[in-house]
């Protein structure tokens, strides 16, 4: 029994076709991935979905009794609410029974009967259960519970907003970008529950990576024609060039075809005295047919506008070390960049990356140590806030500031036809900033950022948004550039395609570089550092971040429990001995792959191990947490 049907869907804007006749049957278990350009209708097709937006014509079909939750590219409203009290709106009734539970168990003079009251609704629905789910995924995502809605940034009620539609447990999830300001850890974590989740899903990403790992069915939204793979994204890549192979062949055999007719109607008078009117009509219903072809979206074409070399040393730090108050961000930290390097950082969101950056563009001093900056350095910065772009203002005045012109590598180019290289002409150019998807924000972003002449780029997230086909495109251009890159990212797929080498914040001040990217990273032992390690940076996104998110960062909230029914309390006493087990198995394996002979063998011997040591590391991981889960559980505030 399907959960959501979609028949003979159709929407237009204008003249644009989002959706023609497009037909849809969601089942539980299926976990589909929509594709296509920035643009195309991903997220109204989502909003079609929740029954937010009506079509022209068609029909929406939910089966009765399913819940369906969404995560939008909208942010939530800074209201005066706790992060708890937001969260727990998607439990509905019970969730604002705990949501006021929280509030006055945390008020500085309790109201003792009112807990008391809430405590026998929350226990007669099984609250405590829910409410564990609550804590888990708030914790998860390295939101503070206590902290007010209204002194996030838009970043962090962001992820306040996934965890809200997280915690629902609906029949149907629908999530548009959730891996966007999402660290490595929390993209993980997202990628099991979601390989766990036994309803339908049905998700927006531009996270290759992520994809791989949780979509079991692909669809492309192209063209006002929906077309759904059930299988990897890799076979989906290579039945969607042999579809387009295909249909570019029948295209030219049409084409020809409808030049043989156009030149048989045209000839002389006695042609057209015997000519067959059958053919006539068919000739007709060509020309109809050739008119209505839906064409192909163009290709973003992209180039950076190059400036002076840089001298042979672009940043050198020896023995560098900082802290903010009692947290070491960097400790006795010294690296090397020269002219050319392309250089990842990694770490957890808050960990102090940005913080590193500042420090090697000499913008920000140390507590110690020395910084040498080379000469001519010319530097582009990419914000992924977008703090660059004026909203209010059009994409010809966000990239020429009113002038008709701009200069690429000593070319005037008119910026009509720069912005063309970048998907945007006619209307479009005239549209005011703030009415554009996320993704056309970005490339907008990258056609401000690359008429610069630079030879120094730093790009802070600049994948969030943007389409497979104009991510790759991305790749490629930072590959072929020839001055040097400092690239902050979570997606590991791109780190791995275009760094050389990689700066990894493994907490508590330790930075250490890895050569290769994040697979790279991963294969020579480097640590992901566990959250009590996070340190909040100066990063645009986190400076209204509040102090006590900081302080109780990794810390699950506690509020008063039931007391461990004879089954959880045999599990609490049994978990020591689990744990000490799999530690054993740890240390050892550890030992194994620490081995100087360990790499010299094939990567068929190796990748088995790394593979079984991240698991292990993994499971140890979870049953930390549930032991923390239990032990809380004994406890009274």
């Amino acid at each position: 029994m399907p959960l959501l049907t979609l028949k003979q869907y159709s929407l237009h804007y204008g003249e644009q076709v989002i959706f023609q006749d497009m037909a849809l049957q969601l089942d539980a278990g299926v976990k589909l991935c929509l594709v296509g350009r920035n643009g195309v209708g991903k997220s109204t097709l989502l909003a079609c979905m929740m029954g937010e937006r009506e079509p022209d014509s068609g029909e929406r079909w939910l089966e009765s009794g399913v819940k369906v939750a969404c995560l939008s590219q909208e942010l939530p409203p800074q209201g005066d609410e706790s992060v708890f009290d937001f969260v727990a709106q998607g439990l509905e009734q019970i969730g604002l029974h705990l949501a006021r539970y929280y509030t006055v168990s945390h008020s500085p003079e309790p109201d003792l009967q009112e807990m008391e009251n809430l405590q026998q609704k929350i226990e007669s629905a099984d609250g405590w259960r829910i409410q564990n789910r609550v804590e888990q995924i708030i914790t998860r995502l390295d939101l503070d519970a206590q902290a007010p809605m209204k002194s996030l940034s838009g970043g962090w009620r962001r992820r306040a907003a996934l965890a809200q539609a997280l915690v629902s447990e609906p029949q149907i999830l629908l999530l548009d970008e959730p891996t966007n300001h999402l660290d490595v850890a929390a993209i993980k974590w997202l990628e099991e529950f979601l390989q766990s989740f036994e309803g339908a899903l049905v998700f927006i990403t531009h996270d290759r990576a992520f994809l791989r790992k949780v979509a079991n069915a692909v669809g492309e939204l192209d063209r006002g024609q929906l077309t759904v793979l059930h299988g990897s994204y890799d076979s989906f890549l290579k039945l969607r060039e042999e579809q387009l192979a295909a249909e570019e062949k029948h295209r030219e055999l049409f084409d020809k075809k409808l030049a043989q007719e156009e030149t048989w109607i045209r000839q002389g008078i006695k042609a057209r005295r015997t000519r067959n009117e059958g053919r006539v009509r068919a000739l007709k219903a060509m020309r109809e047919e050739h008119s209505q072809r839906l064409q192909q979206l163009g290709k973003v074409r992209m180039e950076v506008s190059g400036d002076v070399s840089s001298g042979k040393l672009v940043s050198e730090l020896n023995d560098v070390s900082f802290a903010r108050g009692n947290n070491r961000i960097i400790e006795n930290f010294s690296c090397i960049v020269q002219r050319g390097d392309k250089i990842g950082l990694i770490g957890p969101n808050g960990i102090g990356k940005t913080t590193l950056l500042k420090i090697m563009l000499g913008e920000l001093q140390a507590d110690s140590g020395t910084v040498n900056l080379g000469s001519k350095l010319s530097v582009a910065y990419f914000d992924q806030l977008r703090a660059q772009l004026d909203l209010e203002k059009d994409a010809r005045e966000n990239i020429a500031g009113g002038q008709d012109f701009v200069e690429i590598n000593g070319a005037r180019r008119h910026v009509m036809s720069y912005l063309q290289d970048f998907m945007f002409s006619g209307e479009r150019t005239r549209t005011p900033i703030k009415t554009l998807s996320g993704g056309e924000r970005n490339r907008i972003l990258l056609a401000q950022l690359f008429c610069k002449p630079a030879n120094l780029l730093v790009l802070d997230e600049p994948t969030n948004d943007l389409d497979m086909e104009t991510l790759e495109l991305l790749e490629d251009l930072l590959l072929k550039f020839e001055g040097t890159l400092l690239l902050v990212s979570h997606d590991r797929e791109f780190m791995d395609n275009v760094v050389t080498s990689t700066i990894a914040f493994e907490g508590r001040g330790s930075i250490k570089q890895y050569v290769g990217g994040y697979s790279d990273w991963q294969r020579q032992g480097g640590t992901w550092p566990e959250l009590s390690d996070n340190i909040v940076d100066e990063k645009a996104e986190d400076v209204n971040k509040p102090q006590a998110e900081t302080q109780s960062l990794g810390k699950q909230v506690k509020v008063v429990r039931k007391k461990l029914s004879y089954k959880l309390q045999r599990e609490l006493e049994k978990l020591p001995e689990d744990i000490e087990k799999l530690e054993n198995q740890i240390e050892a394996l550890e030992k194994e792959i620490s081995s100087p002979t360990f790499y010299q063998l094939s990567v068929d011997e190796t990748q088995p191990k790394i593979d079984q040591f991240s698991e292990l590391q993994a499971n140890l991981e979870q049953l930390y947490q549930r032991w923390e889960e239990l032990d809380a559980s004994t406890q009274a505030e």
